[in-house]
């Protein structure tokens, strides 16, 4: 019997009742956020037209499927049959949706359902106690053209400085110009004092040329229109120097900012479609992984990786989410960072290499005769002799402090023997300049190395380490060619913060989506297994992976780990999830 198909009917209502797949992401999403009871009472002021949740689990969702545009979300909202189903047929504007991506409850929220949804999968054992800790660049919503130099500041500031001095030198009847030296720090106050002076003296310039102005030609109004001249300039100067000033309050500890976005600085990004390695408004991301879950995130706005590692992982010990192990690259292996870890996380362990490392196992390297380490050194009387045979004694201790940052590296110095014991003078022990050669040796620094060496060469952590690639690498392969999620939509970098958790939330349920799938398809599909299968057993499956694609299916055997865990939740918050499991085994048996 044919379907008599009519959209044009005036009587029956078409009905969107629909109900998703047990593992599609829309039912996942709303579990995730009805896990997080959200009670925002009204108390006082406009009440809110749609619930929290709404808007949350929308915003999941759009990102999820790679939206991210406001006004594609609103379309999506009253297009997409799951998104209808999570917002139970609310249509927020985009306005609105503008509003809540930046609101201050949002951060929370995302904080929330972030710490709960890691301490969840570190229950279940979907996750272990091993943290892979990396970043990369994310575009911010700024102009390409808008930079703005901190050396280019001070040189221009410098100019003023200058020209501001070579004004007050022509103020001869001011009363502060003789009294300023040529290298004066000049300040806006002593700019504001000149002028006030200046402005008292035109005032009775004015009333000198008032009872002279028959005189032709009145010298009184020579010197006023100079002095009128002068006092504009100096304003003008006055209004470039708060420019200057306010320009490097906004630099803060960096070398640039955009104009657009004040929050952002120019960095080297990976998408570069010129290939000319020019520097880009942008973001740094960090975030903290395992097996491709992000356990953590968060952003800075420096473009290299060494000073973000301790804020980082301070914030993640903070939430109680920070694992055993920190696995990072070689970006991060710096002095201030090994020895931070070792004084204030003594529980921790760090699998964190220093750049020359592989270097130093090269046979270039262990050749070279100008590395101190090739050379041979005498314990016991504390020198070195280098393959030339000139002795290095031991002269002094010597600290360095960082600028930037203020942090010591104490070194002990060395001293080459300029004279045998003939007291006859040594070429070897001079350089081309004819001065003594000396050498700085940091133990602190040779200590760290040494133990990052132990630690990588041995089996269990060398297994660790080489499981980085594959975990935190895979996910932002996910995030920037799958999401297409490469530039941010907002400003300012709270604003950022938040759209840059809503973005790895939605990661998380994708991923936790193709889980629960793959243990559909691993388990359930397979008839072969014995019908009197325990419950136990359907509990537990070998996860693991090996492959660099971050949301395969997951085989038994793996090269790297493989070890038995528990696959859905048996938390009581989450007993819609053993639900579906249930009905699972019921289709199985």
């Amino acid at each position: 019997m044919q379907n008599n198909y009519n959209i044009n009917q005036t009587v029956l209502s078409i009905a969107t009742d629909w109900e998703s797949k047990e593992n599609h992401p829309a039912r996942f999403i709303n579990y995730v956020v009805e896990d997080l009871a959200i009670k925002e009472p009204y108390i006082f002021g406009r009440p809110r037209e749609y619930d929290l949740s709404v808007l949350l689990k929308l915003l999941f969702y759009a990102y999820s499927q790679g939206i991210f545009s406001s006004r594609r979300i609103s379309q999506l909202a009253e297009e997409s049959l799951p998104a209808r189903w999570l917002t139970q047929e609310q249509f927020p504007s985009y306005r609105t949706i503008c509003r809540f991506r930046v609101a201050d409850t949002t951060q929370k929220l995302l904080d929330d359902s972030l710490v709960k949804l890691t301490k969840l999968l570190r229950v279940n054992g979907l996750i272990d106690e091993v943290s892979f800790i990396d970043g990369t660049k994310i575009l911010a919503d700024a102009n390409k053209y808008s930079f703005v130099w901190r050396k280019n500041t001070i040189r221009f500031d410098r100019m003023n400085r200058a020209a501001i001095l070579e004004l007050l030198a022509e103020l001869k009847d001011a009363q502060a110009s003789q009294t300023l030296p040529k290298d004066t720090d000049l300040s806006l106050e002593t700019l504001d004092e000149v002028i006030t002076r200046l402005e008292t003296q035109l005032e009775d310039l004015n009333h000198e040329t008032e009872e002279t102005k028959t005189t032709s030609p009145n010298p009184l109004k020579q010197k006023r229109r100079h002095f009128k001249s002068l006092k504009r300039k100096l304003t003008d100067r006055k209004d470039k120097m708060a420019e200057h000033q306010q320009q490097m309050a906004t630099y803060g500890q960096r070398n640039s900012y955009s104009k657009t976005d004040h929050d952002a600085t120019f960095m080297r990004v990976k998408e570069d479609p010129m290939l000319n390695g020019q520097l880009k408004p942008a973001y740094n991301l960090q975030i903290a992984t395992n097996h491709q879950f992000i356990t953590a995130y968060s952003i800075f706005q420096n473009p290299g990786d060494t000073k973000t590692l301790i804020p980082f992982i301070q914030q993640q010990l903070a939430a109680g989410i920070l694992g055993k192990v920190i696995v990072a690259d070689a970006g991060y292996g710096s002095e201030p960072n090994y020895r931070e870890i070792e004084d204030n996380f003594p529980d921790h362990t760090a699998l964190i290499p220093y750049g020359t490392m592989l270097k130093e196992n090269s046979r270039k390297w262990l050749s070279d005769d100008r590395k101190v380490m090739n050379w041979d050194y005498h314990d016991q009387d504390d020198y070195y002799i280098d393959p030339l045979g000139v002795r290095f004694d031991f002269k002094a201790y010597r600290t360095r402090t960082d600028k930037k940052t203020g942090f010591q590296r104490q070194f002990k110095e060395y001293e080459a023997e300029k004279c045998d014991n003939n007291h006859q003078l040594v070429p070897e022990a001079l350089t081309k300049g004819g001065r003594v050669r000396k050498i700085n040796i940091n133990e602190d620094w040779e200590y760290f190395k040494a133990k990052e060496r132990e630690l990588l060469s041995e089996p269990n952590t060398a297994m660790i380490y080489a499981r980085r690639k594959i975990d935190v690498e895979s996910v932002f392969g996910q995030l920037k060619a799958c999401l297409r999620f490469t530039r941010f939509s907002v400003r300012g970098i709270k604003k950022v913060r938040k759209e840059a958790g809503i973005a790895l939330m939605a990661l998380n349920i994708r991923k936790l989506v193709a889980v629960i799938t793959s243990f559909y398809l691993s388990q359930f599909k397979n008839r072969s297994k014995s019908k009197n299968q325990t419950i136990f057993d359907l509990l537990l499956f070998n996860f693991g992976t090996y492959v660099t694609a971050p949301f395969s299916s997951f085989p038994k055997t793996n090269q790297y780990f493989d070890i038995s865990i528990p696959i859905l939740f048996s938390c009581n918050s989450w007993q819609p999830l053993m639900l579906i499991l249930v009905q699972l085994i019921n289709s199985y048996q």
